[in-house]
């Protein structure tokens, strides 16, 4: 093998990993449920400008 040929067979094997790594942290953020905001209650006690 050529060294181009080497250096993309590398580059798609990383592309590949970072693709599943990806994925993975998708479902694993998604897993924790609905995202629920912020209470608006605890903001009264900031300043205002």
């Amino acid at each position: 093998m050529n060294r181009s040929k080497i250096v993309a067979i590398i580059t798609g094997a990383l592309s590949l990993l970072l693709a599943v790594g990806y994925l993975l942290l998708v479902q694993l953020l998604d897993f924790r449920g609905e995202m629920i905001p912020a209470p608006i209650d605890l903001v009264g006690w900031l300043p205002h400008t």
